[in-house]
């Protein structure tokens, strides 16, 4: 049987809109495709909103990446990997997906993972952000980078990445 695809929701740990109400949708587009979600796992913002999303679908599949044995852990994952390497698990993360979807880029973190994915190889789907944004990252890896402005379209973007 052929490994399940594995999609990457990364975003602010705020509660932040549009974006934790994209995460929730992305979250349940995922685990209606039967792939598995991997988050930063926090029980917080972007995380939170798409490991809730996915768990909306029975049998669906949650990782959460979590920063130290400190953090806490949304109730919707599944599997709590706890890395104890601070910001580094972001590595763990986009090295674990086969496509990364960015709800928005509102801060460093965020930053970091989708620089971390196009520094791999790894395609990204930025959702709902803006030019200033996209110009940025288009500098540093334009090869690996796609655009959604709806969370329907991000899916529609990485099924064609993983076709």
């Amino acid at each position: 049987m052929p490994r399940k695809p594995v999609i990457a929701v990364v975003g602010s740990g705020s509660e932040i809109e549009p974006a934790v109400s994209n995460a929730r949708e992305l979250g349940k587009l995922i685990a209606e495709d039967g792939w598995v979600l991997i988050t930063g796992g926090r029980n917080a913002g972007v995380m939170r909103s798409a490991n809730e999303g996915a768990k909306l679908i029975e049998g669906s599949l949650t990782i959460g990446i979590l920063p130290s044995r400190d953090a806490d852990a949304s109730d919707a994952v599944d599997v709590a990997i706890v890395t104890d390497t601070g910001q580094a698990r972001n590595n763990i993360i986009v090295l674990s997906a086969d496509v990364v979807i960015a709800c928005g880029v509102d801060g460093a973190g965020t930053a970091s993972e989708v620089a971390l994915a196009i520094k791999n190889g790894k395609p990204v789907i930025l959702l709902a952000v803006g030019d200033e944004a996209k110009r940025f990252f288009e500098k540093i890896g334009k090869e690996c980078l796609y655009y959604a402005e709806s969370p329907k379209g991000a899916i529609s973007a990485a099924n064609q990445l993983l076709s």
